[in-house]
C-alpha cells in the first residue's frame, strides 16, 4: 500500500510540474528577468561612478553601500561584459 501511495505522489508531482510549466513558467522567467534589469538599473544609478558614470552624489552611495557590497562584483561583470548582436533581442513563442 505504501508503494502505491508513493507512486501516486510521484505521478501527482509530475502532473503539477507539467501544469506549472504550461501556465506559469514563462511568467516566472519574465518576472526574474525584469527584476534583474531593474536591479542593474538601480545599481547603475547609485554606483555608476564605479564604472565611470557619476549620476548620484556620493552621500547616497555611501549610505547604500553596506547593502550592495555582496552583489557589486557580479554587477560589474554583467554591465561591463561584451555582448554579441544576437543577445540584443529575445524571441518568445508567444510574441512570434
Amino acid at each position: 500500500m505504501a508503494l502505491r501511495t508513493e507512486r501516486f505522489q510521484q505521478v501527482w508531482q509530475a502532473v503539477k510540474e507539467f501544469v506549472y510549466g504550461m501556465t506559469a513558467f514563462e511568467f516566472e522567467q519574465e518576472a526574474r528577468r525584469m527584476r534583474a534589469e531593474l536591479e542593474t538599473l538601480f545599481l547603475l544609478i547609485v554606483f555608476g561612478d564605479m564604472i565611470g558614470l557619476p549620476i548620484l552624489p556620493s552621500y547616497y552611495s555611501v549610505r547604500l553601500l553596506p547593502y550592495v557590497v555582496p552583489v557589486i562584483d557580479r554587477w560589474k561583470r554583467q554591465v561591463l561584459r561584451e555582448r554579441d548582436i544576437t543577445e540584443l533581442e529575445e524571441f518568445h513563442l508567444i510574441e512570434m
